[in-house]
């Protein structure tokens, strides 16, 4: 099922609902990938080169280096892990990952991360079908398998998030430098839902979680001695993040999250803390109206970036390579939609002073109208750029000659 198809029911739910009939009157439909090299303008250097580095790709959600130089991409709804070797997209997609629910939207094969220790251990997220007091249901689950000779074996289910009625969320991962597994899930279907899940303490949904990499709770984790919060849990309070980072020099955890209409935010975590959603908020709902009656209060941790109006940020990543000495230390988000209109998607850049204050923005890739959902500093130093569609494609962004 395309994603087009999977976000028509929710769409033309909220056209008769909100009467936002525009998305249904009016289809976009996403122009074809680059397939040769793109120069694009920017402001602090001249130009930069877009280099196609696999086209082909359905719906791709996120990437992973390996040592040898081979990068392993997750296919969200053909559930596939398809693999990128020596420049080029290899037909076969490995095999041994688990079935993935992808019938709806925000369902299916999402985040992947290597073990830092052994790049063959590779760790996934992705929905899958269950049966909750005797009905179908869903859950975000994440499993572990080594690849052995481009076949995953040995998977085994290591952690699946508790207690919903609907558990269709987002997903992402990152290692820790300490070894540990940082996991996002979100709200549970937050395109419709109320977000009560976010503070829910008896829920893994709408909270950042830390795991040993067995998937069992680190006896350090906050909640750990809690009689009320699960012992996973890092962080409280989020919608739906769908991007996790290290900053190069604090060390400091960033996390990227979407608000409905308005309201996206990226926070620096704290362990501990709760982050507000829904009970203090930037955001409207879909409808229009405003999610809460104030956007902050003082027993919550304030964002360190506001987007308004939306941007979908994905993933996000600070650049500390050497090819572009202009943007170290800068901010790049992936964005999949501006103001919830189709065909916006763009990486944003965010530069911060010396204080960690934002000074400006900027706006790139904006010629592709495509959606970014994963960016990443490769191990060369470059920029890679994953973009969600149909006709999904890797990108290298490179200075041009």
């Amino acid at each position: 099922m395309t994603i087009r198809k999977i976000l028509a029911l929710p769409l033309l739910t909220a056209s008769l609902v909100w009467g936002v009939s525009a998305f249904a009157q009016s289809p976009f439909v996403a122009p074809p990938s680059i397939t040769e090299p793109l120069l694009v303008p920017t402001f602090e250097i001249d130009q930069v080169k877009l280099v196609p580095i696999a086209t082909g790709l359905a719906n791709p959600w996120a990437m992973a280096f390996r040592d040898n130089g081979d990068i392993l991409i997750t296919e969200r709804y053909t559930g596939k892990l398809r693999v990128i070797r020596d420049g080029k997209l290899l037909e076969r997609d490995i095999p041994g990952v688990p079935e993935v629910y992808s019938a709806v939207f925000r369902a299916g094969l999402m985040a992947i991360a290597l073990h830092p220790d052994d790049d063959q251990i590779v760790y996934m997220t992705y929905t899958k079908a269950i049966m909750h007091e005797g009905e179908p249901n869903q859950a975000v689950s994440l499993v572990r398998g080594r690849l052995v000779e481009d076949n995953l074996e040995n998977v085994e289910e290591i952690f699946v998030a508790k207690g919903v009625d609907s558990g269709i969320a987002a997903s992402a991962l990152m290692f820790a430098p300490d070894g540990k597994l940082m996991m996002s899930v979100g709200g549970s279907y937050v395109f419709l839902g109320t977000g009560e899940y976010a503070q829910d303490p008896e829920v893994h949904y709408g909270k950042l979680l830390r795991l040993n990499a067995d998937g069992s709770a680190p006896e350090d984790n906050p909640f750990v001695d809690s009689r009320e919060f699960l012992p996973e849990v890092y962080s409280v309070g989020h919608r739906n993040q769908l991007g996790i980072t290290l900053h190069p020099e604090t060390g400091q955890l960033w996390a990227s999250e979407n608000g409905p209409q308005g309201g996206d935010e990226a926070n620096i975590i704290v362990p501990g803390k709760n982050y507000g959603w829904p009970v203090a908020s930037y955001s409207r709902n879909y409808r229009g109206d405003w999610v809460s009656q104030t956007p902050w209060r003082e027993e919550f941790e304030s964002p360190t970036v506001v987007w308004w109006p939306s941007i979908a940020p994905s993933a996000l990543t600070f650049y500390s390579g050497e090819h572009f000495p202009e943007w170290q230390g800068n901010l790049f988000v992936g964005s999949m939609m501006e103001g919830r209109i189709p065909g916006t998607g763009h990486l944003q850049r965010i530069v911060f002073n010396s204080r960690g204050q934002e000074i400006r923005r900027e706006s790139l890739l904006t010629e592709l109208r495509h959606r970014v959902r994963d960016v990443m500093q490769g191990p060369d130093g470059y920029l890679y750029v994953l973009t969600d569609e149909e006709d999904g494609a890797l990108i290298r962004i490179e200075r041009a000659e």
